[in-house]
């Protein structure tokens, strides 16, 4: 998946109606996101470990879209029993639940393999596979019973051929792939034997790595080669939901050049 496949006039289609949790909400990725779920008509619940910002991207979806239901949750990913908690919250307030979408990141290097800092790890590994654990297993039961599903994981090309420098960034992205594909393996196998194919999906997102218009400013000179701008990876993310289940799920949807 080369091309997105949103509706740019901002007509709902799949969406319209539909619930949709955002994890990780609160950076630039998430702002982008939530304002064009609120876009497409979708009732957003959002969460991030920052109270402070994450009100303020809540607030903006909320008010850029007239009648939007956005709301916001400050919520230990880490937990997952408190994930679990949130999950159960969202589909007994809203009856349902249609997708998670994974945002939380975070990027730790060194300059050589052989200075990889170990330390670098235990933070990764928490930040970018145990919240996707804790989520796909929160959620999975729920996005089954929607009907319409969706678990999208943003992940990056470094999982494919990593880099000498980013060993522990690398392992990590490729360790929660694995994860989300293993998710997608429990949604195909629920869905055998039925015509209507898998009751939900679980996708990857694959980008080099992510820019938005503050980086531009910061670095006006830098030309961010193969970058995903965050408001297309927002409506990538979206179109998600155009594309039939089985087309999506188990599958690594690429933004940017294979490597």
């Amino acid at each position: 998946m080369t091309s997105t496949h949103g509706n740019g006039n901002g007509n709902g289609g799949p969406l319209e109606g539909a619930v949709v949790a955002v994890a990780g909400a609160a950076g630039p990725a998430g702002q982008a996101t939530l304002l064009r779920l609120a876009e497409r008509g979708a009732t957003v619940v959002a969460a991030d470990h920052d109270a402070e910002k994450l009100a303020a991207a809540v607030d903006r979806a909320r008010f850029a879209h007239g009648g939007a239901t956005v709301t916001g949750d400050t919520i230990d990913l880490l937990d997952l029993e408190a994930t679990r908690e949130w999950a159960t919250r969202i589909e007994k307030e809203y009856g349902r639940v249609d997708g998670v979408v994974h945002l939380v990141g975070g990027w730790r290097g060194s300059a050589a393999f052989a200075e990889t800092d170990l330390g670098h790890w235990d933070l990764l590994e928490k930040l970018l596979v145990r919240t996707v654990q804790h989520t796909s297993l929160a959620f999975e039961g729920a996005l089954r019973r929607s009907g319409r599903g969706r678990y999208v994981l943003i992940s990056a090309s470094g999982a494919t051929r990593p880099t000498a420098g980013n060993a522990a960034y690398a392992a990590a992205k490729a360790a929660a792939e694995a994860w989300t594909l293993a998710l997608a393996d429990s949604f195909r196998k629920a869905g055998k034997g039925s015509e209507a194919g898998p009751p939900a999906a679980a996708a990857i997102l694959v980008v080099k790595a992510l820019v938005n218009d503050a980086m531009r400013a910061e670095r006006p000179n830098a030309k961010f080669e193969g970058f995903t701008d965050v408001g297309d990876l927002a409506q990538a993310i979206t179109g998600v939901w155009d594309e039939p289940t089985e087309e999506v799920n188990g599958h690594r949807l690429w933004l940017t050049p294979k490597p």
